[in-house]
Order: structure tokens, then sequence, then C-alpha cells
């Protein structure tokens, strides 16, 4: 018969269960905060109206999908994420890969394309998470996500001057569209130019004031009561794009038959996108109470805010930056105040979506251009291009992919270019130095010497990674050894945890090129393991054992050790 004092003791230890518990610990609202969230929430779901339409507009779908996932964004990933302010909504980046991506799809199929490549990029992204590949995100380099985000605001910003100025432009990409524009300016419409320079001039106007978290929703509405004023048909309205219901969608899953090898790859690059800025974001908005953020979490928290928004009819969502920054400046003090944006939203959305429907277009276009400009970063790309060579061919290289391939193909530009950069790094950003004993038991270090000298000990220890390429650099900084007699060699392996198979090619080479010469290699500071694995695969090295010094807590001692040992043999030998 089971012990029922067993079986509960069991359920309380059921990891599962345990998880489950811990993570409803962690949404429950906390009472003192939970009016100031609410409260907190409102001003984020408002200006979320401007940016959710104009997000769609850059798909090129109806503007309510991307209020749909700024409902489901928030309150989704807000449910789960383990940075508490973060806020998980739409973000021109996202957008701009997602309108890459369902481009090639008919206008009658491209919303249930966007659906599914949602749904597929929230795959990826709990894939991610579960898998724990936060850390992988610090090789993708600062130089290459700066020139795919300066790539995408110029692409931002030259697509949007048709809408801007009431043209429905022709051009293969945004910079030949922005081109059409300006070089017919007699088809610009001069009540849609008039209505977003309008709109623009009151977001510039207000964007260092107390206002400038309503500026978006007032740069809506007075050019759009201009334009209704003047009875100026002629301006394209936001209804003209599609209905804009009162009620929510029902969930329901996105249609399978789109799917397609181009869609995949375009769901990982979307992905990849928010998953880099979702990281950023994680850093910049700590949790209050100072418990780390779990980057690994955050992935998984954004990937469920896409399946969300997918299944509710949205386009992807990503940890913003914007939203995230507002809602610290409003005074949110936990998830909650990202959630409650998202209520909020369905509250507009179901008493104002009669209104939202006669915003003018070019209004959408003026947030998105402002938004853009807003996101060169002048300083920055100054900083970067003064880092030297490897920085500025990285940030040029993935700005040009940016601007004229699909956005798939230029962020995999930006991730190749990311590795072979971080490959140089550790092929190039290698040196070899020489450790001279001091009578105070201690080493000072010079550079390494060309060649080894005859009858005399040389430590050498290494800076730099030893993988791959990296094996290859130390294979040429190593002194040769020349016409050197009886030479030996302490090289200072401390710290080393992995050593791959080029290495130890190297170091055996070495290690006969110092053999044919009458003299030893000695190894000081491996840790067992790679004593060990260096014993199997090296042998000329490690025999006799006595020239492999394995590391000791004391640092320095293996090294000193070994340094011993080699001159006692250099004086046998000379005898």
């Amino acid at each position: 018969m089971t012990d029922p004092k067993q079986t509960a003791d069991t359920r309380r230890s059921h990891p599962l269960l345990n998880g489950l518990r811990s993570w409803v610990r962690s949404i429950k609202p906390d009472r003192k905060d939970f009016g100031k969230d609410v409260v907190a929430g409102l001003p984020g779901a408002i200006s979320s109206v401007p940016d959710g339409m104009a997000s769609a507009v850059l798909i090129g779908v109806n503007p309510v999908y991307g209020l749909y996932a700024s409902i489901a964004g928030p309150v989704a990933g807000g449910l789960t994420s383990s940075t508490r302010l973060m806020v998980i909504t739409t973000t021109t980046a996202a957008a701009i890969a997602a309108g890459s991506a369902v481009s090639g799809f008919d206008a009658e199929q491209r919303p249930g394309a966007l659906f599914l490549l949602t749904f597929l990029a929230g795959l990826v992204m709990v894939g991610a998470g579960l898998l724990k590949l936060g850390r992988y995100t610090r090789f993708v380099s600062h130089s290459v996500m700066t020139g795919f985000l300066t790539g995408v605001a110029v692409n931002i910003i030259c697509g949007q001057l048709g809408d801007l100025t009431g043209v429905s432009p022709e051009g293969a990409n945004s910079l030949a569209k922005a081109l059409d524009v300006i070089t017919h300016p007699s088809s610009i419409e001069v009540a849609a130019m008039l209505a977003g320079l309008g709109a623009l001039g009151i977001l510039f106007g207000l964007a260092r004031t107390r206002l400038s978290t309503m500026s978006a929703l007032v740069a809506l509405i007075l050019p759009t009561l201009a334009v209704a004023l003047a009875g100026a048909t002629a301006v394209v309205r936001v209804a003209d794009s599609g209905d804009i219901p009162r009620s929510l969608p029902m969930p329901s899953l996105p249609d399978l038959s789109l799917i397609s090898v181009d869609l995949v790859l375009n769901a990982c690059a979307i992905a990849v996108i928010i998953l880099v800025q979702g990281a950023g974001v994680s850093e910049a908005a700590p949790n209050g109470d100072g418990r780390p953020s779990n980057m690994n979490q955050d992935f998984a928290a954004e990937g469920i805010g896409n399946l969300a928004s997918g299944l509710f009819s949205g386009q992807p969502v990503g940890g913003s930056v914007g939203q995230t920054a507002l809602n610290v400046s409003v005074g949110a003090r936990t998830r909650w105040a990202a959630i409650w944006s998202g209520l909020w939203m369905v509250v507009i959305l179901v008493l104002f979506a009669g209104l939202v429907g006669k915003v003018a277009m070019p209004t959408l276009a003026a947030v998105l251009i402002f938004a853009a400009v807003g996101s060169l970063r002048l300083g920055v790309l100054a900083a970067i291009w003064r880092t030297g060579r490897l920085s500025q061919i990285a940030l040029t290289a993935t700005f040009v992919a940016t601007l004229f391939l699909p956005v798939a193909v230029a962020v995999g530009v930006g991730v190749a270019i990311s590795l072979l950069l971080q490959l140089n790094r550790e092929a190039m950003d290698l040196t070899v130095v020489e450790l001279i004993p001091r009578d105070d038991g201690r080493f000072e270090e010079q550079p390494a010497p060309k060649s080894l000298r005859s009858d005399q000990v040389t430590v050498l220890d290494v800076y730099g990674s030893l993988l791959f390429a990296g094996a290859r650099t130390l294979q040429a900084r190593l002194p040769e050894v020349g016409h050197a007699q009886r030479p030996a060699v302490v090289l200072r392996l401390r710290g080393r945890t992995s050593l791959g198979a080029t290495f130890f090619r190297i170091l055996a080479t070495y290690a006969e090129q110092i053999g044919a010469s009458g003299g030893r290699l000695y190894l000081s500071g491996l840790d067992s393991d790679m004593a060990a694995l260096l014993a199997r695969t090296v042998p000329v090295t490690a025999e006799p054992p006595e020239r492999v010094f394995g590391a000791t807590p004391v640092i320095g001692e293996a090294t000193w050790a070994a340094l011993h040992e080699a001159q006692a043999w250099v004086v046998k030998s000379k005898n």
C-alpha cells in the first residue's frame, strides 16, 4: 500500500511541479505595486497604437495585425520573461525582416504567411531557450549588429517616402523606390505630403518635452483631423488597408500549407534579430530586486510571445528598446506593467476601432521615419569606424547587405562575418612572451626571443586562444630552434581547458625539432585531464613523465618546478 506521506513528498519534489509553483509565485501580483503597474501600463498601450500599426505597414499588411501583436506579445511574454520590466512587442527590425519574408506572397496569402512566419520564429526562439543558446549571442559582433540596424533604419526612411507623399513608387528595393519618388515630384499628393510633414513636425517638436511619450499619438490625431476637416479624400486611410474589427480574433493554428524552405530560413533570421536585440534589452533593464536576468528564459519568453502572436493573427514581436525604456520611465514596478499594456490595448481596440481606421497613412509613415532617424547613432558609428579596419569591414558589409539583399540573406551575411571576425581575433590576438625568473620568486615578462639559445632554459607563456587558427599563429610565433644546441623550453599552459588536434600536432612538431637539437620541451600548469590527453596524443612531450608538471593551487609553482628540472638537466647535459 502506498504511503500517503511518501506520495506527497514525491509530488513536492517533482521538478515540473516545483517549476510550476515557482512560476506561479513569480507572476503573482504584488498588492502594493499592483495599482502603479496598472497606471504604468496605459502609456505603453497608447504608444503601442501608432507603433503597432506602423510596424504592420512596414510588412505590407492590415495595421490591425500590429495591434493584435501588441496584445499577445506583452501579455504572453510578460508572464514568462525573467527580465520583469522588458516589454515584448512589435519592433521595426523584426517588422522589416517579416516584410521581406512575405513580400513574395500574393496579397490574399500574405496575412496567412505572416502568421505562420511568426509562429515558426516563436518555435525557433523557444528551442533556443530550451537548448540554452543564450551565450552564443555574444558571437554577433557589435559592428555587425550596428551595421544591420543602420541598414534597417535607412531602408525604413527610404521605403516610407511613398506613403509620406501619397505616391505608389516603383523599384526593386527601398532605395530605388525613394529615388522614384524624388525624381517624379509631379506625382506627389500635396495633401498627403502636408499631413506627413505635419506629423513629422509634431514628433520632432515634442521629442524633448514632457509630452514626448504621447508625441506619436498626437502626430496621428492632429494631421488626421486636419485631413478630415479639409475633405482631402485622396489621402489614404488605415481602413483602406482592410477592416479594423472591434472584436478580438479567435486563436487558430497558422496555415501549414504555406510552409516552405524560404519561410523557415526567414523565421530563423527573424529569431536571430529578435534574440540579439532582446539580449541588449535585458542588460539595459535589470531587475529591481537585483536578481540577474536569465537570457535563456528571456529567449523562451520571446518565443512564447511570438507563438501567441501567431495564434492570434499577429506579427513577430521581441524585446523592444523603446517600449521597455518607456515602461521604466513611467514607474513600472513588476512584470504586470507590461502585461497591463497588452490588456489596455484590448480596451483601446474594442472601444476605438472605428477611429483607428480613420488614421491617415502618411502619419504612420511619419512615425516610422521619426523612429528610424532616432535609431541612427552617428556617435556609435563613428566610434566603431575608429576602432580599425576589421570593424569598418564588418559594419560596411552588413550595412550594404541589408540595403540590397533579402533580410534573411543579410542576417546570414552578418552572422558569417561575426564568426569570421571571432576566428580572426582568436588567430591574431595571440602573444608569446618569455618569463624571466627573479630572485624574489616571481617572473618578469619580456618579448619572446626570435630563436632559442644553446644550453639555456627559455620559459614561455602564451596569451590568446590555442584553438583552430590560433594554434597556427602560435606555430609562427614560437622561437625558432635554428642552430641552438641542447636548448630547453618550458611552455606554461595554466588554465587551458580545451586544446584541439591542431595544437597537439604543432606541439609534437616543436618537441621533435627541439629533440633533434639535443634539447627538451617541458610543460607546466596543465590540469590532470589535459595532461592525460596530451600523454595519449603527443607522447614525445610526455616521455619521460617528469617533463609534464601539473597545475597546483599555487600560481607559478608548477612553472618553477619545471624550470628547476630543466636547469638541472642543462647543467648535467653540459657535463
